[in-house]
């Protein structure tokens, strides 16, 4: 595919951009990425071994980030006061929710004529992922939840250190600005037993820069996970097969957030990665791509024996 063009489609009336590796004949996996991320936070390297496995791999810039629509037309709210109505136990405003992400991630399936596919969902977009599987469980063969959490607010939060950070409003008029700002989230949030070099941290945040990054938009993706339901108890409901995979050092969704999910969802298998951050180094992507690839293929396994 020319990586130079770009391609959208209307979904949920809304422009979200999206990418297709692989043959489409083969059996599709989803890939949703988080908070302020666009689609090349999933590492070129994963999405090329997927395919090497056999697969067709989709993945999407979310709403306000990437080539996707940006909603700059929306009024945004006061995020102090947000933070503050949260820590009080009031509703949290936001501008649009997780459930209309999780729309525009259907609405890419119906755009492109995808009747299912497997969804793998990191942080934010496991999040997307989990409600795609309660809301369109017909359209999900299987669920991978990564990094993510239920959406219990009397989960622990993220550490001092990085709350301090995403709380810090940086001076971003300069592109060395943000890269300083977003080298050093990734410093902070990454896997201690896998620390990536400055150099490599910038090349991976320019990829993302690159792809365009909001930060207005990521407030905006902020409030929509401030103002979530929590899911725990719905995911009683999910019956395709699911697992979670998380890092036993995530510092930002941290890993009981990940324990918690799959204790929610029945027979969902779950893999603590020792020595994992909230990121995806290179060390470790043979391990997640062959922890996908195992649910996938039993997953396909099984439906053609149910035929």
């Amino acid at each position: 595919m020319d990586d130079q063009v770009i391609q959208r489609v209307n979904a949920n009336g809304t422009q979200i951009a999206y990418e297709l590796h692989g043959e489409k004949s083969n059996p599709i996996i989803m890939l949703i990425h988080g908070l302020g991320m666009p689609m090349t936070a999933w590492p070129i390297t994963v999405v090329e071994s997927l395919v090497q496995k056999g697969f067709c791999v989709l993945r999407i810039d979310n709403r306000d980030q990437g080539h996707s629509q940006k909603f700059d037309h929306l009024n945004m709210p006061n995020m102090v006061w947000q933070f503050m109505k949260l820590k009080m136990g009031l509703p949290v405003s936001s501008a649009y929710s997780l459930l209309d992400m999780m729309k525009d991630a259907k609405g890419v399936l119906d755009a492109l004529d995808i009747q299912s596919v497997h969804v793998v969902g990191a942080s934010m977009g496991g999040m997307i992922a989990q409600l795609l599987a309660l809301e369109s469980p017909e359209r999900i063969k299987s669920l991978t939840s990564v990094m993510s959490n239920t959406g219990n607010p009397k989960l622990k939060g993220p550490t001092h250190a990085v709350s301090t950070h995403l709380m810090t409003s940086p001076a971003m008029h300069s592109p060395e600005a943000k890269m300083a700002y977003h080298v050093k989230l990734w410093q902070l949030i990454g896997s201690p037993a896998y620390p990536k070099d400055k150099p490599g941290l910038e090349l991976y945040v320019q990829s993302l820069m690159d792809r365009g990054m909001s930060a207005n938009g990521t407030a905006r993706q902020m409030l929509a996970i401030l103002a979530a339901s929590n899911r725990q108890a719905r995911l009683a409901e999910l019956t395709m097969p699911c697992q979670v995979i998380h890092g036993t050092d995530d510092p930002l969704v941290r890993v009981e957030g990940g324990i918690e999910t799959a204790d929610a969802i029945p027979g969902a298998s779950l893999h603590l990665i020792k020595g994992m951050g909230h990121d995806l180094p290179a060390e470790l992507q043979p391990q997640i791509c062959n922890l996908i690839t195992e649910l996938v293929k039993s997953t396909e396994a099984g439906m053609k024996r149910a035929i």
